[in-house]
Parts: structure tokens; sequence; C-alpha cells
């Protein structure tokens, strides 16, 4: 079981750290990468590829404005994915949420806005395949 972290650019690695407190302090691995579905859609395609032959994955998203990266990783695996937009303010929220919330169809992005949130989201996905 593990969490792959793709962020749309370097500048995500601030709010993607938030997440990975979390996530260490409840004891879940994680694997992190940096990759524009923009502007590198075929590195985004060879991350999600690489875990594919693995269980126990979820995939949390960190990019902001439009989001084609969230999308793009959940129209293109089997596993959850879980958008954690970044924001620097009221404005820049409203602009990320909307652009997280509004996928195509067969593309289902579960959209967490607090990153200890999204940790802890991934905790009671994770514990799915599990329990018995």
């Amino acid at each position: 079981m593990k969490v792959i972290i793709i962020m749309g650019s370097t500048s995500d690695e601030v709010h993607a750290k938030k997440i990975t407190t979390k996530l260490d302090e409840l004891g879940i691995a994680y694997d992190q990468h940096v990759a524009s579905a923009h502007k590198q859609p075929r590195k985004v395609l060879e991350i999600i590829e690489s875990y594919k032959n693995e269980t126990g994955i979820v995939f949390i998203t960190i990019a902001g404005r439009s989001n084609a990266l969230s999308g793009f990783v959940a129209a293109n695996s089997v596993f959850p994915t879980l958008a954690c937009p970044p924001f620097s303010d009221k404005t820049d929220m409203l602009v990320n949420i909307h652009s997280t919330l509004q996928m195509p169809s067969n593309t289902p992005v579960l959209t967490v806005l607090d990153p200890g949130n999204c940790a802890l989201a991934v905790k009671r996905i994770l514990s799915l395949t599990t329990e018995k």
C-alpha cells in the first residue's frame, strides 16, 4: 500500500509537505513526483504506468489553476485519485476548486481541500483493503 503524490509544479512542494508530514505521522509510505499534465503528459503517463501492477495505490494530485492533472490521472488509472489543490487566497481557492470539481465523465476525482484531511482520507481508503 502506497500513496503516489503527483505535483503539477515544484512550486507545489510547500503544499505537498503539509500532506506528507501527516502521512509520515500516520505511517503511510509515499512516492512523490513532479509532472504537469499540460506540459509533460507523457511523463505523467509513465508515472501512472509504473504503478499499474501494484495494489493498494492511492494517487494524490496537487495542481492549481486549470487542473488537468487530477482528471488525467483518474482517467488513466484504476486507483483512487484525490485532488488537494493549493491556493494562496480565497480568490485563488475558488478558481482551483472549480477547476478540480469540473471533471468530465469517467474521471472520478475526489477533492479534499485541507492537506491533513487529505492524508486522513487516504488512510481510510487504504484501510478498506486491509479490513477483514
